[in-house]
């Protein structure tokens, strides 16, 4: 059975990323901000590469533990669609940010071993989508896009109440065997087309989005 794989590329610093997601068939582009990644963006510098992204592609916004004035900044600087938080934030904060920017919410949470699968139940009660990450090394100034991928056994099978996203260290190269076990409809991509951290090549997007197509064809090993 085919299915259609839904692709966030993230992590998009200049217009070229951009139209280069937007003809690979992107779903969603994803803006930084994070001061510490490579990927950072400005508000102003955002809004620039938001303007150019045609109706039908999603907007997401990455923070990382951000405050109420800086998503307020961000906010009021830069059009989106949906918020995507990938640092601590408790259920609580999910709920409380939901309600009061009136956005679609996307939490990452990362995963190492079975033990941390039961924070993609919690937080799948109070977001709109969950992104299922790998969870980065203890010493790692990055929260995600480390090019880390888990053991995709560990949630071969499993579902959640809301639409959830495959990430960590997606390739090209990798992605049908990364569908095929976890039975992803979505997937996010950052690292994996770079040629440098921070660098997004557009040949590596597009072969990315290609590789998306084709997954879509394989039949996966959950019995979805």
């Amino acid at each position: 059975m085919e299915h259609d794989i839904k692709v966030k590329f993230c992590g998009l610093t200049r217009p070229d990323d951009v139209s280069a997601a937007v003809e690979a068939g992107a779903a969603y582009v994803g803006f930084v901000f994070f001061a510490k990644s490579p990927r950072s963006l400005d508000p102003a510098a955002a809004r620039a590469l938001a303007l150019t992204v045609p109706p039908g592609v999603a907007k997401v916004a990455l923070t990382v533990d951000s405050d109420d004035a800086t998503l307020e900044a961000i906010l009021e600087a830069v059009p989106l669609d949906m918020l995507q938080l990938h640092g601590r934030e408790p259920p609580e904060r999910v709920a409380e940010l939901r309600t009061r920017h009136r956005l679609p919410v996307m939490k990452a949470v990362g995963v190492a071993a079975a033990a941390d699968l039961a924070a993609l139940d919690r937080y799948a009660q109070v977001a709109d989508q969950i992104l299922v990450d790998a969870k980065p090394p203890k010493d790692a100034a990055l929260p995600g896009g480390n090019g880390l991928a888990f053991d995709w056994r560990l949630i071969a099978g499993r579902r959640w109440p809301v639409p959830w996203m495959l990430a960590g260290g997606l390739t090209a190269g990798n992605l049908a065997e990364a569908v095929r076990m976890t039975g992803a409809r979505q997937v996010d991509v950052s690292s994996g087309v770079e040629t440098a951290p921070g660098v997004k090549d557009g040949g590596l997007i597009r072969a990315f989005g290609s590789a998306a197509r084709d997954a879509g064809r394989v039949p996966d090993l959950t019995g979805n």
